[in-house]
């Protein structure tokens, strides 16, 4: 007998749930759907809305950064990430810890800089917003929303209640609550978020502490065909003041397909690449 992928069911499950906002569907933007998910092919946080205060981390003024996708439009060579680690905004211990990773790209001790989705690691939050060329999907039920990402299938969930729990255990994505506004929009607000050594909230590396707070609000565009994600991180052990950020993302007409990051994924080429995360033990 052949089985169906959970993700498949849970996609399925959507079209056919009872919904608790039946009585009034324009209150709620229409995110999910097993026949479409939402892909950005941009790698990095784009500026916020004029008067947001402090935008996203950007690269040392010394070292442009051209991206891969950059490149290929423009026909140049692209180049790493080399973060500003004399961004005021940043706690002296972010700054080094930023300062440290540069220096190791700079005198050549790696030559590919550490990325979450180029290493299948998870990004985390917001970090996990920036997954780029694949799409993730949504699902959306009275009490929850997931956002499902192809490339592993990896899993966020958001709680539509009123408050957080008391006691969190820090973790990868923490624990997010959310609600409805405007008929368009999902706020989602987020903490116990762990501090761990590969977890940031952006592709230049910067860290956070397990104090990181973090605010997004996901917006549907008027025709139904695009999203939008305004996101403000705050931590008063990290930062000086909230850095707020943009993604955008297109809908991507299509069902969710299987991709594994870790297949063939090695260090090839000797490039001094973070490993894979391995499991010790099965999670089944």
């Amino acid at each position: 007998m052949s089985r169906v992928p959970a993700y498949r069911l849970a996609l399925a499950a959507v079209a056919f749930a009872p919904c608790a906002w039946a009585a009034a569907p324009d209150a709620i933007p229409d995110l999910a759907s097993p026949e479409f998910g939402w892909q950005s092919n941009l790698e990095d946080w784009q500026d916020p809305p004029g008067g947001s205060g402090h935008g996203p981390m950007r690269e040392d003024p010394a070292y442009p950064f051209n991206s891969n996708a950059q490149a290929a439009r423009t026909g140049t060579q692209p180049n790493n990430r080399i973060t500003n680690s004399k961004d005021p905004i940043l706690k002296p211990w972010v700054a080094q810890s930023i300062q440290a990773t540069n220096d190791e790209v700079l005198q050549g001790k790696v030559q590919v800089p550490f990325t979450a989705q180029s290493r299948c690691w998870p990004g985390g939050v917001p970090g996990q917003l920036l997954y780029p060329f694949e799409p993730f999907y949504a699902v959306q039920t009275p009490a929850e929303v997931w956002l499902i990402w192809q490339r592993d299938h990896m899993v966020r969930r958001i709680f539509l209640s009123d408050k957080h729990s008391e006691n969190l255990k820090p973790s990868w994505f923490g624990e997010s609550i959310g609600h409805y506004e405007n008929g368009d929009t999902l706020v989602v607000d987020t903490i116990g978020l762990a501090s761990l050594p590969k977890s940031y909230i952006d592709n230049f590396r910067t860290p956070h502490s397990d104090k990181l707070h973090v605010v997004e609000r996901f917006t549907l565009g008027p025709d139904g065909n695009s999203l939008s994600a305004i996101a403000t991180a705050e931590d008063p052990d990290a930062y000086n003041a909230p850095l707020t950020m943009t993604q955008h993302w297109f809908k991507f007409k299509g069902p969710m397909l299987e991709t594994v990051c870790s297949e063939n994924n090695e260090d090839h080429f000797h490039q001094g690449l973070v490993d894979i995360p391995q499991a010790d033990k099965p999670d089944f």
